[in-house]
């Protein structure tokens, strides 16, 4: 009869000895892990507020103090720099122009990637698995190697420099990533769900709007915030793309560094403003964020 006293205590009656994962959730949980991760999270943010109070000073205090001044001397703040900047009708200008980009490319990269996930997910066609292993082999294509080719492309195709082939090339990058995200997702979702909607008489089409799109909402939230930030803050394929005449935030950003190396009292206002919107829209779908970022995590 073995010893008690070297049973394991699972064996032995007693309860069970924990996990190294339960262990480090529990040691995560504790209050030393939070204040470190609130001070991370403090240094994280410095040089946004940074950026923020840097936006309201004028040219001169920035020339010759720092930021944080501003906290001992309110006096240095100032709407001026925000006042001349929304005066500028080029860069007013710059701001539809990224809308302009940046909505189309979102909802074409939603609705034509939550399509094709459901078709890759539900549908059975040939070669379904192996078109499927062709879309993540896309993942792993940089960008990089595709401007050439695409700017000679659209050149003969007529849409170089203009808005429309942006919006055409960020939403062929975006796809393969949507599709992929969404796919994953779909394919969670219970047979058994799917099969007594077809038996009341659903089609394909309803089907897909009436039940697949409300279950995936989480991951569609998701993807389309990820595509917004990826299109608001690109500045490379805009640079090459979009047109010199109307450039969208990012590009009139960097023009005006270019032609006014120390004029950071119109840069600073310009990039918060820019930061401004993707932040908004975060923080305003935020819950659906997190839940299509942690779906399938759990099960």
């Amino acid at each position: 009869m073995p010893d008690p006293a070297r049973v394991p205590s699972s064996e032995a009656g007693g309860p069970p000895r924990p996990s190294v994962v339960s262990r480090l959730a529990s040691f995560a949980a504790g209050g030393t892990v939070r204040v470190v991760l609130v001070v991370l999270a403090v240094v994280w943010l410095l040089p946004t507020a940074g950026l923020f109070a840097s936006s309201f000073r004028d040219s001169r205090d920035i020339a010759s103090t720092g930021w944080w001044e501003v906290l001992t001397d309110l006096d240095q703040l100032t709407w001026s720099n925000y006042d001349a900047l929304l005066s500028n009708d080029n860069f007013t200008g710059s701001i539809w122009t990224s809308v302009v980009i940046t909505v189309p490319s979102t909802f074409l990269v939603v609705v034509l990637g939550a399509l094709a996930a459901y078709a890759f997910a539900w549908l059975d066609f040939p070669g379904r698995d192996w078109w499927f292993l062709v879309v993540v082999a896309l993942l792993v294509v940089p960008v990089q190697v595709a401007l050439i080719p695409v700017a000679r492309l659209f050149n003969t195709l007529g849409i170089f420099e203009t808005s429309l082939g942006v919006i055409i090339f960020h939403t062929a990058f975006g796809l393969p990533f949507a599709v992929f995200l969404l796919r994953n997702f779909f394919a969670e979702i219970p047979r058994e769900l799917l099969e007594a909607a077809r038996l009341d008489g659903a089609g394909e089409l309803r089907l897909f709007t009436r039940v697949v799109l409300p279950l995936g909402g989480p991951a569609i939230a998701a993807l389309a915030i990820f595509q917004f930030m990826w299109v608001w803050n690109d500045m490379l394929v805009a640079l090459i793309f979009a047109d010199s005449g109307s450039p969208p935030m990012t590009v009139a950003l960097q023009q005006e560094m270019r032609q006014f190396g120390s004029n950071f009292d119109v840069l600073a206002p310009g990039a918060f403003l820019t930061m401004l919107i993707p932040l908004a829209i975060f923080f305003a779908f935020q819950r659906q964020f997190v839940s299509g970022v942690m779906a399938g995590a759990v099960k």
